[in-house]
């Protein structure tokens, strides 16, 4: 067993576990800025979490002179800021972790130097990221106070909502949220949830003592018959994948707006004219106008790229720039922008199950009004539960 355990091969093995469990505390990490966590049992979690840190430890600690086990020596304690700070008071899943990162830091096989100058790096990390964080939540996070009256799920369990009343300056408000209730994570003893998912779909002010919830179920055309009666130019905002899935290309939905009144009589407009002008309204000589072509396979292009734009499309001089190779920035100083909307009434039953609207799906009434409807929720994309993007508000 000895010769075993002293083969350098059985130690690089071992070092795997090192960078398994670094990856672990990265992964808390992401699930620290990204999710809400929720404990159901703190004495159970500290003691599953314990348990996986100190068997990773004693691993480290055998295969500390190993490439992998070092880096994770010093990936640990840096990971684990954020979750310190946005988890803060989950003790049993934060302190083992932290005490594992510690020591492994201090009986890596690195030399002292090495190990001197990154724990003084992460004690000054700790030291002002936390003083940042308390800056930050002490005087860019308005402060109000909450009280969630009712909560609850919808009839398909799709959905959950809370009513809250805010107390503040302008004699309070009621709000009525609505969140996913499909894109939860669930491990032993905790349930995480994502950050900014909730959508505010009925707002009063002042307060209101009237608390009725109300949820029913509908049919897809059910909706669509009723919007469709009420408005024959209602319009829905799609995505870009979702206007594919509908055939539409992208240069298909590309218009001119906010023309001024010389550029609009040039394209045969009068200056009351206020709609959007889509490009393939126009002839070849109404879009040189605006230094814009368009080729054979119905793509428009730059007649006369700068050299900004050619350094943004990575393009050499003489390449043709498309459109759809702008941003929207760019386009936008051709007073070219990308019009995701289509009207409700254009989209048949089967357009809209193409488009992920379910058969039937759930309404809700808050005080007898409509505030939500399952079908515009995913017609408007309203929870995005795919979406990463950094926000101040996941600080909060």
């Amino acid at each position: 067993m000895k010769k075993i355990l002293d083969n350098i091969w059985t130690k690089r093995a071992a070092s795997l576990i090192s960078a398994l469990y670094a990856y672990g505390a990265c992964y808390i990490c992401y699930c620290s800025v990204f999710y809400n966590i929720e404990v159901s049992s703190s004495v159970s979690l500290c003691l599953l979490v314990s348990g996986i840190s100190l068997l990773a430890l004693v691993i480290m600690l055998y295969s500390r002179k190993q490439v992998l086990t070092r880096i994770a020596s010093v990936v640990i304690l840096p990971a684990m800021l954020p979750v310190v700070l946005l988890y803060f008071g989950q003790w049993g899943l934060i302190i083992p972790i932290i005490i594992t990162g510690l020591i492994i830091l201090l009986l890596s096989g690195s030399g002292e130097g090495f190990k001197t100058a990154f724990g003084t790096i992460f004690l000054l990390l700790y030291i002002f990221g936390a003083l940042g964080y308390f800056l930050f939540t002490s005087f860019f996070v308005t402060a109000s106070k909450t009280q969630t009256v009712k909560s609850g799920l919808s009839p398909s369990n799709q959905y959950r909502y809370y009513v809250v009343n805010t107390e503040d300056t302008s004699n309070g408000s009621t709000a009525v949220y609505v969140e996913p209730n499909y894109a939860d994570l669930k491990y032993p003893f905790v349930t995480l949830t994502l950050k900014d998912m909730q959508r505010v779909v009925y707002l009063e002010r002042p307060i209101t003592e009237t608390i009725d919830v109300q949820w029913t179920t509908q049919s897809r055309q059910e909706i669509t018959d009723y919007l469709n009666s009420i408005s024959d130019s209602i319009t829905v905002h799609l995505t870009e994948s979702q206007l594919k899935k509908l055939g539409y290309t992208y240069d298909c939905k590309l218009a001119l707006t906010e023309l001024t009144t010389e550029q609009k009589k040039a394209i045969g407009k009068t200056a009351s004219d206020i709609d959007m002008v889509y490009l393939d309204q126009l002839t070849a000589e109404q879009l040189a106008y605006f230094g814009i072509g368009k080729d054979g396979n119905s793509r428009y292009y730059v007649l006369e790229p700068t050299a900004a734009i050619l350094e943004e499309t990575d393009k050499k001089s003489g390449s043709t720039v498309y459109f759809s190779e702008l941003s929207s920035e760019t386009q936008e100083s051709f007073n070219v922008v990308k019009d995701d909307s289509v009207y409700l009434n254009t989209l048949t039953d089967e357009n809209l199950a193409m488009l992920g609207v379910p058969e039937s799906g759930d309404i809700m009434t808050f005080n007898g009004k409509v505030c939500f409807r399952y079908y515009v929720a995913v017609l408007e994309n309203y929870f995005d539960v795919d979406d990463r993007s950094l926000s101040i508000s996941l600080l909060s």
